[in-house]
């Protein structure tokens, strides 16, 4: 009962896997009594359901917390503090906690409440898992064309050049004592050389990179890390150490209710196209197809999407087809909304 109860938090861009590696690792817990905290944008859950319906002995429904208030970067206090208040008086406790934070989360901020005294006894950072779509990164999602940023600066000093994106995923694998690079089929194997080279050379600290295809590693490899990172802050720098609070300016999310849909393939091609035209980050969200018992999951990073049947819809419940959109600041909420419900 002294025993401080060891943590991960999985970290990653929007899309990148998070939610899929948690699943594989609920499913091969190993007798592990887990426990989960979720924390996404938006009103519709999209994570939170998928993983509540892994809940099983090993992880029973009343272990898993969804925060939905806002990045859990940003409501430490006000949300995390609480929900782990109330993991631990679970009756047994868990053996491991695992949080899965949104795509645009911090993960330095969130080990930073570690070290706080309420939680430093009882709790302790195993390790920060950084969850890598490769073929994103390989895509050049998050670098800018250093020649055009040339040509604007040359043209306007004054310019403002910072990539949110960037320094968000930055910051992501700069915290991370384990980087896992998810996707890897979709990368031809030259490039990913290069991308291992590419994390190892922006990384302080040595770690690990292990190359996944839809999350599937042995748990083993991710929890019982034993990093202690409260300990550990000053080797995990962040481009926000300066700042007294962080914010999401620099991001929209919104959800848009659309019709049932007639033709899975049809809308898919829809979202493609709306998501090219406004640049969108990510969609995700559940969907009514006409004449079929079972919703739809349909997901959604760039141009890259991908759809599933997950389960039957419930008796009673509202067959809504709603989809989150996430997107930089600026974009026009009601030309994508508009576009999807066409």
């Amino acid at each position: 009962m002294l025993a401080k109860i060891p943590v991960t938090i999985v970290t990653g861009f929007l899309g990148a896997g998070k939610t899929t590696l948690i699943r594989h690792i609920l499913a091969h817990a190993g007798g592990r009594r887990l426990a989960l905290i979720i924390n996404e944008f938006g009103e519709v859950g999209v994570d939170g359901e998928l993983l509540q319906g892994c809940a099983d002995e090993t992880c029973p429904r009343d272990s898993i917390i969804e925060l939905a208030n806002g990045c859990i970067c940003c409501t430490v206090a006000d949300d995390f503090a609480p929900a782990v208040t109330e993991l631990l008086k679970r009756d047994p406790r868990p053996d491991h906690i695992v949080i899965e934070t949104s795509g645009l989360a911090l993960p330095k901020p969130l080990v930073k409440a570690f070290d706080w005294p309420q939680l430093r006894t009882k709790l302790t950072v195993d390790g920060v898992i950084a969850v890598v779509d490769a073929a994103a990164v390989a895509e050049g999602r998050f670098a800018d064309d250093p020649e055009r940023v040339a040509e604007q600066r040359a043209a306007d000093p004054s310019l403002d050049h910072d990539n949110p994106l960037e320094e968000v995923y930055e910051d992501q694998l700069l915290c991370a004592d384990l980087v896992v690079l998810n996707k890897v089929d979709l990368v031809p194997s030259e490039r990913l050389d290069a991308l291992r080279a590419e994390i190892a050379n922006a990384v302080p600290r040595a770690v690990k990179i292990a190359a996944t295809r839809e999350g599937v590693i042995d748990p083993d490899v991710l929890l019982g890390i034993r990093a202690a990172a409260e300990d550990d802050l000053a080797a995990r720098p962040s481009h926000h150490d300066a700042e007294g609070e962080h914010d999401h300016d620099d991001f929209d999310t919104f959800v848009v209710t659309i019709p049932p849909a007639s033709d899975p393939e049809t809308l898919v091609s829809r979202l493609g196209a709306v998501t090219e035209a406004h640049d969108i980050l990510r969609i995700k969200g559940f969907v009514e197809v006409m004449g079929k018992p079972m919703r739809m999951l349909v997901q959604g990073v760039g141009k890259r999407f991908r759809r599933d049947f997950d389960r039957p819809w419930a008796q009673g419940e509202e067959r809504a087809s709603r989809l989150v959109v996430i997107a930089q600041k600026g974009v026009d909420r009601d030309a994508v909304a508009s576009a999807l419900r066409r």
